[in-house]
């Protein structure tokens, strides 16, 4: 196992957050004690409630960047292009990492230079619940490569993934459209075709504790978009229009499915100039997840 004073230029940590003031404190207080003393960024998205001030204040050694308005997931990239590190750990302001895994995440890392995502296993709450997203990445049906660390994956929990900063940053980071829910699968997809691996490790774990302050309809509307504009943006046309009817047919009596279709409309301008069809053993990786998500 990597030294832990190597391990601490090796790895970095970045969290977006907007207007969590308390809850990101304690976070970052966590994270500051694990014993890789990992340099943090922290991306402000516009928080009226004095968070970047309070960072400062509390915490002088974090890097901190306050930006005029709500860039959402993509904020996570200014965090990537200012980190030293070769490695660059995501967190949320409601999660953080376990202690030991940043480096075993960066052991990992290390060990396989095709490597440009590391899926971790997320632990919910209190009762330290697994994330079900875990079990479908650990049950992946996609080839496993003989040398890769753990199941071939298109997808990953945000707040639970360790990415390659050049791979990352080559790739774009995520969308600057997508906000935060289901922003993960296009920066996974697009990893892929770029010809970086994309793993789950299951003994890597984050904690992540949902903040009360979500707003569920909302981020469920904001991840039935996402899963539109994914479709739109990179899916086979066949599979495109099928995901799209069926989200169709569930918003003529869902009204946040609805709702989300006619956000998504708004994007066809953009999405137009934008749409890259993912190569077929890609598009192919897919259809075979799409029928061990949702079997028949």
């Amino acid at each position: 196992m990597t030294p832990v004073t190597a391990v601490q230029n090796r790895v970095s940590v970045t969290i977006v957050t907007r207007n969590r003031r308390d809850t990101l404190l304690a976070t970052i207080a966590r994270l500051l004690a694990l014993p890789e003393c990992p340099a943090i960024t922290v991306v402000d998205n516009g928080s009226t409630d004095g968070t970047a001030e309070s960072v400062r204040a509390a915490w002088p050694s974090v890097d901190v960047v306050a930006l005029a308005r709500n860039l959402g997931a993509a904020a996570r990239t200014i965090g990537v292009e200012r980190s030293r590190a070769p490695y660059v750990a995501f967190s949320d302001d409601d999660s953080w990492w376990a202690p030991g895994a940043l480096t075993r995440a960066t052991d990992v890392l290390e060990a396989d230079p095709h490597l440009g995502l590391l899926a971790a296993r997320v632990l919910v709450g209190a009762n330290e619940q697994e994330d079900p997203v875990c079990a479908m990445m650990a049950s992946s049906p996609l080839d496993r490569e003989p040398l890769a660390p753990g199941p071939a994956v298109l997808g990953f929990i945000a707040c639970g993934a360790v990415v390659r900063r050049t791979a990352y940053l080559a790739v774009g980071g995520f969308h600057r459209h997508f906000g935060i829910g289901g922003e993960e699968e296009l920066l996974a997809a697009d990893l892929v075709a770029a010809g970086w691996r994309a793993c789950y490790v299951d003994d890597v774990v984050a904690h992540h504790h949902p903040s009360p302050s979500r707003d569920p309809r909302r981020r469920r509307q904001v991840q039935t978009r996402n899963a539109l504009w994914f479709a739109w943006l990179r899916r086979h046309q066949r599979t495109a229009i099928g995901h799209t009817l069926k989200v169709l047919s569930h918003a003529r009596r869902d009204p946040v499915a609805w709702a989300a279709v006619t956000e998504a409309l708004r994007g066809l301008p953009w999405i137009v100039r934008e749409r890259r069809r993912l190569p077929p053993a890609i598009e192919a990786a897919l259809c075979l997840l799409d029928r061990h998500v949702e079997p028949g």
